[in-house]
């Protein structure tokens, strides 16, 4: 069977959520049963890879602007050129997010064999980064991709109370996969590297840590604001980068508040030896995000056997349950972070029992097999289907 998988930036993995899904799931997936081709971000000729986990990769023609909203058209454009180019050799379409939701359709235009797969993320026009006219237009887009695809995925249950109860009959829950990190020790190479980011001497089990897109959504200000009232005397490292100058220079603000080591911004890093030793070795992780459905980064912390500190939400409840602490604010989180600094022998246990539900819930073979089962059954259904038509044709004929 020949897929496509769209809408993201491309593998290997160097942006976000859905980048790490597609890499995941292309490792995972049994190259005999699938042909898969991924589209890509443009990268200059010597920087592409031709393969990767046995995906072909097909390369967008233009380069991206450095504008935020000339990226965001720039993106749609691609999305759409990908559904008209790749819908003509693949059987199966998996478009990830909802951003050209209006476009979804375009595929079976080209290809009445076509089958569409819509990967929904999470509640994207409550996010407060975009403007009015942006949340509008994402809700629309989110409802005709419900309404054009032939199958609907949810990363989280709780997606579910965001689908028109008319198309929960094609609506399946698969949720993002995870691969048990190896443990890194704190030393040698690895940690010579992490002075490529910092020139401060950091101490395994001795900062607090957040992995995130600095984004509103993902409270990093409120993060901020309660680490600056918990008067600890630990650093709180943050991984990601900003997606607005505006908001960069809130947060940057608001950490020149903070008392001695303070925040330290480490940026982004797609070293994943360094990005696992700073998972493992830190006092607890701190998690934000109010408004996707399962989110990798989440995943990794609790594959990594963290303390886990997440804003209270049903998508970070769903993940974590009982295994986690969680704050609806900064006093809140405030409290807890001054806890765990004072006592963390107290919170040990909840390191165990969020690795355990993970374990239990969201490792890559499980995920892969419900997408290979998903697909055999896709592509039955499509057999199926032709072979009715077929049939009607030649009783019209006869």
């Amino acid at each position: 069977m020949k897929m496509a998988i769209i809408g993201c930036r491309g593998i290997p993995a160097e942006y976000g959520g859905f980048e790490t899904f597609a890499e995941g799931l292309t490792e995972n997936l049994p190259d005999a049963e699938l042909d898969i081709t991924v589209s890509c971000e443009y990268k200059p000729p010597e920087l592409r890879h031709k393969k990767y986990n046995g995906a072909e990769l097909e390369y967008f023609p233009l380069k991206p602007p450095h504008n935020y909203l000339l990226r965001k058209f720039y993106e749609n454009f691609s999305d759409i050129y990908f559904l008209i180019k790749l819908s003509r050799a693949n059987e199966l379409i998996y478009f990830l997010g909802i951003e050209v939701g209006m476009f979804i359709f375009l595929p079976k235009l080209f290809n009445r064999k076509s089958r569409i797969m819509v990967n929904i993320d999470g509640v994207m026009w409550k996010r407060s980064k975009f403007n009015f006219f942006e949340r509008w237009l994402l809700k629309i887009n989110h409802d005709l991709a419900t309404i054009f695809a032939d199958t609907i995925i949810v990363d989280s249950k709780q997606m579910k109370r965001y689908i028109d109860k008319n198309k929960l009959h094609k609506t399946r829950y698969l949720s993002y996969g995870i691969k048990i990190p190896e443990r890194i020790t704190w030393n040698g190479q690895t940690l010579e590297r992490l002075k490529d980011y910092t020139p401060i001497n950091i101490i395994s089990g001795n900062y607090f840590l957040l992995v995130a897109r600095l984004e509103p959504e993902n409270n990093i200000h409120t993060i901020i604001n309660a680490f600056s009232q918990a008067k600890v005397n630990i650093p709180l490292l943050i991984v990601g980068d900003f997606t607005s100058t505006a908001y960069q220079e809130e947060v940057t603000r608001l950490a020149q508040n903070c008392s001695p080591p303070g925040v330290i911004f480490l940026g982004s890093i797609y070293d994943d030896q360094l990005l696992n030793m700073l998972r493992q070795n830190c006092t607890a992780y701190i998690h934000g995000h109010s408004v996707g459905g399962t989110n990798p980064s989440l995943l990794e912390a609790a594959a990594s056997r963290n303390i886990i500190v997440a804003h209270y939400n049903p998508f970070n409840w769903e993940v974590c349950k009982t295994a986690a602490l969680y704050f609806n604010n900064e006093k809140e989180l405030a409290i807890k972070l001054r806890s765990i600094y004072r006592h963390p022998e107290s919170y040990s246990e909840l390191k165990n029992r969020v690795y355990r539900r993970v374990k239990n819930n969201y490792l890559w073979e499980h995920i892969a097999t419900g997408y290979l089962s998903l697909f055999k059954k896709i592509n039955g259904e499509k057999k199926e289907r032709l072979t009715r038509l077929e049939m009607d044709y030649e009783g019209k004929r006869a």
